[in-house]
């Protein structure tokens, strides 16, 4: 079968099924997202989904996948409950407006394999929440996984008597770049989380887009804060799937009263440190960037591999017990020092800054560089005012204060950002949006507007100082 006939055949599917959902009242609607949160969240699910990605895809870990998945089904889940996601969503008896909430119809959610796990849960959650149907396109490398968690949502739709054509997986003999190209053409809407080429190929599909940008996440640790701690929140956040999101922290620009003590508390909580000028550093670069410096392209197998796999390439000796790398990085920012760029590993670069003013100068150049609108954090203690200064000045989404960036950034049971596996860039990362993504980005709108008794138009002097309406030009 061609692939525009192929594609025409699952969107066909999804159609009728979501004609179907359209006529579901909230009580279906909150029946059958709790039933697949639920089941989602089972054990023995999460840990086969887990087992299949890493087998199949060559990344992660397992324990990591299996959590993240309880994890997301339960925060998304927690977070959308209550919502109203039918009928009228807004009432404003002063503005007589009132607003209704609708379905797109069919959604393609392009996915990314790094979280091939969790992505997919996520995105079934929001078209059932919303009365929409989904057709989940998979990277080639987690296929398989994907095919299985459709199917097993699937099971839960049935027993539940819900259309099973409400959540649709690509065969796995059909996954393909012009598979999810034709798919991105055919449906209502597109939701792309994955790499900048394929979200840059959605947005010019023809089809309504909503897209995420690169991540790049630089971290500021100012001198007030406890190294020991810094340390033990950097390392659980690249520890987890060893690395391998968005989120993870790439760099730290640390003040240089601390720098030394920084060094020092990585080392204690497992890191293995590689110094600037070392042969260590010239071999590791080799290895994530095996092209540079005509080209800044990550090395396939360094994305989410493990400390051991990353020494074993770079033909480095790095000693068993050492869990994630420091690579020292002071000689400049951009294209001629890779390390500045995103390593989606459990590598993390370290930047001295001589103050805070230094600091910002070179988080702003490393998002310059690449990550620009996605993300950066911050580790103080007593020094609030840092972070207002800081929010002002960066160029990015979403600003974490004292977190584990991988464990918060999407949404966690540590914060309060809304749960998800799609994150916005706004403008600044060639996106349309920078919020963490939701339900609310796959839903139209009906606004009724009803006439006022009389009309409504406010005096001039309540509007403009007595100054400016005596002005002339």
């Amino acid at each position: 079968m061609e692939v525009k006939d192929y594609i025409q055949s699952l969107v066909k599917r999804a159609q009728a099924a979501q004609k179907i959902a359209e006529g579901h009242d909230q009580k279906r609607v909150n029946e059958l997202t709790a039933a697949v949160a639920w089941f989602a969240m089972k054990e023995d699910f999460r840990q086969k989904a887990g087992e299949m990605l890493v087998e199949e895809s060559k990344m992660g870990v397992v324990a990591s996948k299996v959590l993240k998945l309880y994890n997301k089904a339960k925060g998304v889940y927690s977070q959308m409950k209550d919502d109203i996601s039918v009928g009228v969503v807004e009432d404003d008896p002063k503005r007589r407006i009132m607003k209704y909430v609708k379905p797109m119809g069919v959604i393609g959610a392009i996915l990314p394999v790094t979280n091939g796990e969790a992505t997919p849960v996520v995105k079934a959650l929001w078209a059932l929440k919303t009365r929409n149907a989904v057709i989940l396109a998979p990277h080639p490398k987690g296929k398989e996984t994907c095919k299985y968690i459709a199917d097993y949502i699937r099971s839960v739709l049935k027993k539940y008597k819900a259309p099973e054509d409400l959540v649709i997986a690509m065969d796995p003999d059909q996954v393909s770049v012009e598979s999810s190209q034709e798919l991105m053409k055919q449906v209502d809407f597109v939701v792309a989380t994955g790499g900048t080429p394929m979200v840059r190929q959605a947005y010019s599909s023809g089809t309504p887009t909503i897209g995420v940008g690169t991540g790049n996440v630089v971290t500021y640790v100012d001198n007030s804060a406890n190294a020991d701690d810094v340390a033990d929140r950097v390392k659980r956040s690249k520890m987890f799937d060893n690395g391998s999101s968005c989120s993870s922290e790439n760099s730290a620009v640390v003040h240089k009263d601390v720098y030394d003590p920084m060094l020092a508390a990585f080392e204690k909580a497992g890191a293995f440190i590689i110094r600037d000028g070392s042969g260590e550093k010239a071999k590791l670069q080799k290895t994530i960037w095996p092209e540079w410096p005509q080209k800044n392209v990550l090395n396939r197998d360094i994305p989410a591999a493990n400390v051991s796999k990353i020494a074993e390439l770079a033909g480095i000796d790095i000693p068993a017990d050492r869990t994630f790398i420091i690579v020292e990085e002071n000689g400049g920012i951009g294209k001629q020092y890779p390390f500045t760029g995103e390593k989606l590993s459990v590598v993390v670069t370290m930047i001295r800054a001589n103050d805070f003013d230094d600091a910002l100068s070179k988080m702003e150049a490393i998002l310059e560089y690449q990550g620009k609108g996605h993300s950066c954090g911050i580790h103080h203690n007593g020094k609030d005012d840092l972070v207002n200064k800081l929010a002002l000045r960066m160029k990015v989404s979403r600003l974490l204060v004292n977190q584990p960036h991988t464990l918060g950034n999407s949404g966690g049971w540590i914060n309060g950002m809304p749960n998800t596996m799609s994150l916005g860039c706004s403008t600044w990362g060639h996106n349309s949006t920078g919020s963490n993504l939701t339900w609310r980005d796959i839903v139209n709108y009906t606004v009724v507007s009803r006439p006022y008794d009389e009309p409504v138009q406010p005096k001039d002097e309540d509007l403009f100082s007595e100054e400016l309406r005596n002005a002339s030009l």
